[in-house]
């Protein structure tokens, strides 16, 4: 089977694995969707591409994604993560994944999962 590719999904290998196995795929699991929330908000006033670039280095530094990790992250963390150069360093960017992954707990909390709840 032939797979019809989006132009936007260009011949980069990690935007065309993007584009063919996850782009309007529904998902249903949290930490995925926490994931997600993390990347969009980094990729803020920047390319889709740039994030993808940097994903695996995202995976790595916020503990893969864990928002109970990433919700108990203190000063010397967010000063640890602004000085690294896989990730996007704006402190306004790790200060929102933070406050994010402790509002994703709050609405686990009260509707048992993320997906649950959108």
């Amino acid at each position: 089977m032939t797979i019809k590719r989006c132009s936007w999904a260009g011949s980069n290998p990690r935007y065309v694995r993007y584009h063919d196995k996850e782009w309007g795929v529904p998902v249903h699991d949290d930490r995925i969707l926490f994931e997600f929330l993390i990347l969009e908000g980094a990729q803020a006033g920047l390319s889709w591409s740039t994030i993808l670039n940097k994903r695996d280095r995202y995976r790595e530094v916020f503990d893969r994604f864990d928002p109970q990790a990433v919700a108990a992250y203190d000063t010397a963390k967010i000063e640890s993560l602004l000085q690294d150069p896989g990730i996007v360093r704006n402190r306004r960017k790790v200060e929102a994944a933070i406050t994010n992954a402790r509002a994703f707990l709050t609405v686990k909390q009260e509707f048992g999962t993320f997906n649950r709840y959108i």
